[in-house]
């Protein structure tokens, strides 16, 4: 450090960041997820002369300069998102790491092939869950999804009910602002299964595509990573903050990483097991025809048992991105098959998703988001709620490394360290 005060340097590099996230977002399309700031920042962006990539990239560099020397979480997430935005600047003019360098400058983590050992395991698991010798699996759980398809006919009724129930158990774990709300749009034609997004103070649209084939033991998971207490719950908690660089939310992250992970855990952190029933209970009160207790406590348990196949999604990202060979399509494409015994249709789908230029590293984010947020919220302190827990992954300013430092905390019982900087924003309830 230069001697100078390291919270004024703090704030001028983290107003800085916010621009030069905002300028960079109208190079990549798609990057900035929401801007919950002053609006008249975006506005004198969008006013400006166009950025030139390689002016932010020199932008991210100097401002990490400046961050050298200076301690505590909150200069290291920023630091943390101007590498990814130096990166994410040098993509836009066509250069930049390959795949698995890019995932480790943008994201945080480490990727390689998962362990075919674990999926073998994972399949042992299903087979014994569905009552079938492994060698019979692909046809049983073909059969299990064909009977755990949501019809179309109902899909907004039973998603709209999950959320009711979702966000009074997020009310009750977690905390929401008054006033908050969220919008369902159902749609055809989108990559994705589902995709929130803010479009006003504390006002959200999570649109859920009619076409991909929901299943009843996948919806609960969706809503919850998508609005309660995921995605929507993250922007309305975080309106208000005093901290500027938490204004801006980010994709190809570290702060997207943890997000996502978040989102993936947040149905075990304000429900719990036991959510496939509590799912049919939810549909039942609202009067939506769904599965019965039994079908939904197996399916609850098919999708805990399918855990370790997720990464099998990051293995086809590799296979397409980062192998060598002339067909990487179709090696990616027999590896979804193989493992996630899933059908061509279902992953060509995956396929188009992975191999869009916006999406190509976003399975990263929830495959290596869960495996860092799931231990991080395992080890509380005895005595810590689930939903105490993962507020501060909603509250607080969170990189990878981070993460690991507290999981990596031995005793259950003790406080976990905070830094003096830590600011995090107080729930309103």
């Amino acid at each position: 450090m230069d001697g100078s005060d390291p919270g004024e340097t703090l704030e001028g590099v983290a107003e800085a960041y916010v621009r030069l996230g905002l300028r960079l977002g109208r190079v990549v399309p798609g990057l900035v997820d929401a801007h919950l700031g002053d609006p008249r920042t975006a506005r004198a962006v969008a006013a400006g002369p166009p950025p030139d990539p390689e002016g932010l990239r020199r932008e991210a560099v100097a401002l990490r300069h400046r961050l050298v020397g200076v301690p505590g979480r909150r200069a290291e997430f920023l630091d943390a998102q101007l590498a990814a935005c130096a990166v994410i600047a040098d993509r836009a003019l066509g250069r930049g790491p390959g795949f698995v360098a890019e995932v480790r400058e943008c994201l945080g983590v480490e990727v390689g092939p998962g362990g075919t050992d674990r999926y073998a395991a994972a399949h042992d698991a299903l087979a014994g869950l569905l009552g079938v010798p492994r060698r019979r699996l692909p046809a049983a759980l073909a059969a299990f999804r064909a009977r755990d398809v949501v019809p179309r006919s109902v899909l907004r009724d039973a998603t709209g009910s999950l959320l009711r129930g979702l966000r009074a158990a997020t009310v009750a774990a977690v905390g929401l602002p008054p006033g908050e709300s969220l919008d369902l749009e159902i749609v055809d034609g989108a990559p994705w299964a589902g995709f929130s997004h803010r479009v006003a103070p504390g006002r959200s649209v999570m649109q859920v595509a009619a076409d991909a084939g929901h299943r009843w033991s996948h919806l609960p998971p969706l809503a919850a990573h998508e609005a309660y207490p995921g995605h929507h719950t993250e922007a309305v908690r975080t309106e208000g903050t005093s901290l500027p660089e938490r204004t801006l939310l980010l994709a190809r992250t570290p702060q997207s990483l943890v997000a996502e992970g978040a989102a993936e855990v947040g149905l075990d952190a304000v429900v719990g097991s036991g959510w496939g029933p509590w799912a049919a209970r939810c549909l039942e009160e609202a009067g939506v025809p769904g599965p019965d207790p039994a079908h939904a406590a197996l399916g609850e348990a098919v999708e805990v048992a399918s855990g370790p196949l997720d990464a099998v999604r990051q293995d086809a990202a590799l296979l397409l991105h980062a192998s060598p060979g002339v067909d990487r399509e179709r090696s990616a494409r027999e590896h979804l098959r193989r493992w996630l015994l899933v059908d061509d249709a279902r992953a060509d789908r995956m396929l188009g998703f992975l191999g869009h230029p916006r999406w190509r590293i976003h399975t990263t984010t929830y495959v290596e988001g869960t495996r860092l947020v799931r231990p991080w919220l395992d080890a509380r302190p005895a005595g810590t709620a689930a939903g105490t827990r993962f507020a501060r992954l909603l509250d607080e300013s969170w990189t990878p490394a981070a993460l690991r430092r507290e999981t990596r905390v031995p005793d259950r019982g003790e406080r976990y360290p905070r830094h003096a900087d830590d600011t995090p924003m107080s729930p309103t309830v």
